[in-house]
This record gives C-alpha cells, sequence and structure tokens, in this order.
C-alpha cells in the first residue's frame, strides 16, 4: 500500500513541476493595419502622377510603366546608379555624355552628378528631344518588324538614349541591315527589343526641351 501511494504521489508531483512551467496563453494584438492619428503625414510607396518623387527610393519596377521603363533602362546604363562615371566618361543613372548635357541646359557636371533630381529632368528633356526628332519614325515604322524586331516609340527612345537620334534613323532606313552599336559593343538593336513595348505615350515630343 505504502510503495503504490509513494508511486502515485511520485507522478502528481511530476505533472505539478510540468505544468508549473507553463503560462496561460493571451491572445496578442497585432496592429498591422493600425495607424497612428499622431503621424501628420505618411509616406507610402506606391506610384505617384509625379514620378521625381522617387529619385531616392531603390526599388524594382515591373509591368510596363514608365517608371518600368526608367528602372529597366537605368539599370542596363548604370545599375541605378547617380554616382557613376563609365570608362568613357558618361555620367550618372543615365550615362550623359558632356554634350548632351550642354544641349539639355546643363553646364556644372559636378552639380549634376550630385543631384539626382536634376539627372531625372535631364533624362525627361532627351526623351522629349528625342521624340520629336524621331516623330515621323515613330508614326511610319511602329508595329512593324524590322530585322526580327517589333518597333514601338519606347524601343526607339531606348536606342536613341543609346547612340543618338541620327542613328536610330539611319538604322530604320537600312532596314535594320547597318548593325550601329556604343562604344561598348552594344547596338541599337538590342535596345529596341529589350526596353520595347513600355508606355512613354506621355512624354511631350518637344525639340527645346531643358532640364529645369
Amino acid at each position: 500500500m505504502s510503495k503504490k501511494w509513494y508511486f502515485y504521489s511520485s507522478i502528481a508531483l511530476v505533472v505539478l513541476i510540468i505544468s508549473s512551467g507553463f503560462k496561460p496563453y493571451q491572445l496578442e494584438k497585432l496592429n498591422w493595419f493600425y495607424v497612428d492619428h499622431a503621424v501628420e503625414k505618411l509616406n507610402y510607396t506606391v506610384p505617384s502622377e509625379d514620378d521625381l518623387a522617387y529619385v531616392a527610393i531603390n526599388i524594382p519596377q515591373t509591368g510596363k510603366s514608365f517608371a518600368g521603363f526608367k528602372q529597366a533602362l537605368s539599370f542596363k546604363e548604370s545599375q541605378g546608379k547617380y554616382h557613376l562615371v563609365n570608362t568613357l566618361g558618361y555620367m550618372g543613372k543615365y550615362q550623359f555624355g558632356i554634350g548632351t548635357l550642354r544641349t539639355l541646359g546643363i553646364t556644372d557636371s559636378t552639380a549634376f552628378m550630385n543631384s539626382p533630381k536634376l539627372q531625372e529632368k535631364a533624362f525627361r528633356a532627351l526623351l522629349s528631344i528625342n521624340k520629336h526628332i524621331l516623330k515621323e519614325e515613330i508614326k511610319q515604322f511602329e508595329g512593324q518588324v524590322i530585322s526580327g524586331v517589333k518597333i514601338t516609340e519606347s524601343g526607339l527612345l531606348a536606342a536613341a538614349h543609346l547612340g543618338g537620334a541620327g542613328s536610330v534613323k539611319k538604322f530604320l532606313k537600312s532596314n535594320g541591315t547597318r548593325g550601329i552599336k556604343d562604344g561598348y559593343g552594344t547596338s541599337l538593336k538590342s535596345y529596341i527589343k529589350q526596353f520595347g513595348g513600355y508606355d512613354t505615350s506621355h512624354i511631350v515630343a518637344n525639340g527645346r526641351a531643358k532640364a529645369k
């Protein structure tokens, strides 16, 4: 009898010790959707009508929006780095040459390199100029397939950024037989293909655009 009592008492003691190590479960309040009304301004990382608002945000863009066009092209040019200067002397996120900057009204290259907003404005201004120069080619060739590549406005603008609008004209007039390349061997054709189909419709053609 005493042995059974000792056995059951031991079991009860073990159960008591183990159960004392657990705390009652309490539902944790997770404020995933809580908005602190004391915060005066909320910052959202969603598309804005003003794309200059995102010059300091290094996030990948998807789809065929203009933001996606900028992200894809800048990554190809400089991996999206505002302070990059390549071995040929081209500068910034979109790799501008000195001559192009002067055309856009920029004479201080140091200020240009230190201003992401100025670089974004320069990019848009150059798009406007190239769209003006290529407006007839865009009307004539958009939607056609030349040398195995579908011609789109965004593709032509990207190619003009790479090698100049004049080179794009030559490529189209030769029906794609002229293999025009930049100093690193990148062809206009590859840019027309890689950056085709993006939405650049809101870019206004302006041959006198400046980065203001």
